[in-house]
């Protein structure tokens, strides 16, 4: 009745919270780290295992997983997103995120577009792929041999983590939480479920660098996924190839080059954040202080000033266009915030151009007469750049 374990009522709830981080980490670490971003190499021995367990508790088939991810990252929150609650609705994504994911593979050829290099060896063609339920199956009947009776609730809660915490992710992931990069999308980091969800939860995070195999950006941030990588790699059992860039400041740097361009590309999120705090912030508190202003108008008009305007409602574009229509100054920095984004957004032919757009741009930051301008401009001169 009790299994061939046999444990007591703690024994399986530990055994069942074991279980279910086995499964998390190997979508964390195996399908989303290692196969879709190729941030990490695993050894072939701890591949096979997350692709035979994922087989037993999921049924996901790899290649299927990893274009659906891959397709969300290339039109992330815009129509043809296949689980975006800003296309479709929070609801919808948060309790029907399989659904989405059964109709999204269905798409043959979008599969076939976006899993280039996952395994496509015998038995993924003959037992993975062709037979994907039976693995769950597998997996009801060894619950029970081996929990007897509570295996089957065991087994339950095993099917239900995976569509949970792609609920929590791909749903309040890009609908609620906070943003440490003010990235394209929607996405948002939702603390604190890291010891749930494996470090997914830092989804703002990974959307601003998509290629790192490490989530956590913030000392306080916990990435779960990437404490076992780290185990993984002191065994020598992966190899981590990639972590989120970091800006480093080089004072007695005066000069554009290639650096600058390298480290400005690479941190450009952080770039805008440190814009918005050494310029734009300023010259709100500023305006603030004088009279005839509207005080009621420049009242928390932050969020304006550092969400992308393609992800501003139509009544926020409107507030934002009334203050750089009456205030100035605010208009000027604004203009300038503009015109640094352009720098990396635009198609150069050469990193020679791009050094001189930003040549360009600091010069004319330099000539402004506005002093927080011309100390930013200062400031990007001394960015290098620095691996975490």
């Amino acid at each position: 009745m009790f299994g061939v374990l046999n444990l007591s009522i703690w024994g399986y709830i530990l055994a069942g919270v074991i279980l279910t981080q086995i499964t998390i980490a190997s979508v964390t670490i195996y399908l989303h780290r290692y196969q879709t971003h190729r941030a990490l190499t695993l050894h072939p021995i701890v591949s096979h295992f997350f692709r035979l367990w994922l087989w037993l508790t999921t049924g996901m088939v790899t290649a299927e997983w990893v274009a659906i991810h891959r397709k969300h990252h290339a039109t992330t929150d815009v129509e043809g997103d296949p689980h975006s609650p800003q296309v479709t609705s929070i609801k919808k994504v948060f309790w029907e995120v399989p659904e989405l994911y059964r109709e999204a593979s269905k798409d043959r050829e979008m599969i076939e577009k976006y899993s280039h290099g996952t395994p496509n060896d015998w038995i993924e063609k003959n037992l993975y792929a062709r037979h994907s339920a039976k693995g769950i199956a597998l997996m009801f009947v060894l619950d029970l041999i081996f929990f007897g009776i509570p295996g089957i609730t065991m087994w339950a809660f095993q099917m239900m983590a995976i569509p949970l915490v792609a609920g929590v992710i791909n749903g309040i992931g890009h609908y609620w939480g906070y943003r440490n990069f003010e990235c394209q999308d929607a996405s948002r980091n939702v603390m604190p479920w890291a010891l749930f969800v494996g470090g997914e939860e830092l989804h703002n995070n990974h959307h601003a660098f998509a290629s790192s195999a490490k989530f956590s950006i913030k000392w306080w941030e916990v990435d779960l996924g990437w404490f076992y990588i780290k185990i993984l790699s002191w065994f020598g059992l992966a190899r981590v190839k990639k972590l989120p860039p970091k800006l480093a400041r080089n004072t007695s740097k005066a000069h554009i080059d290639i650096e600058t361009i390298k480290a400005v590309i690479s941190n450009r999120y952080q770039v805008m954040s440190d814009y918005y705090k050494l310029v734009i912030k300023p010259t709100l508190a500023e305006q603030k202080q004088k009279t005839g202003v509207d005080k009621q108008l420049i009242q928390r008009a932050g969020q304006l000033f550092k969400r992308q305007e393609t992800l501003l409602s139509p009544k926020a574009k409107t507030r934002l266009q009334n203050l750089l229509n009456q205030i100035e100054p605010l208009r000027h920095v604004y203009v300038y915030r503009q015109s640094l984004q352009a720098v990396w957004m635009k198609t150069a032919s050469s990193q020679q151009e791009l050094v001189e757009s930003l040549q360009d741009w600091c010069k004319e930051a330099e000539a402004s007469g506005i002093e927080t301008l011309r100390q930013f401009a200062l400031q990007i001169k001394a960015y290098t750049p620095k691996l975490a």
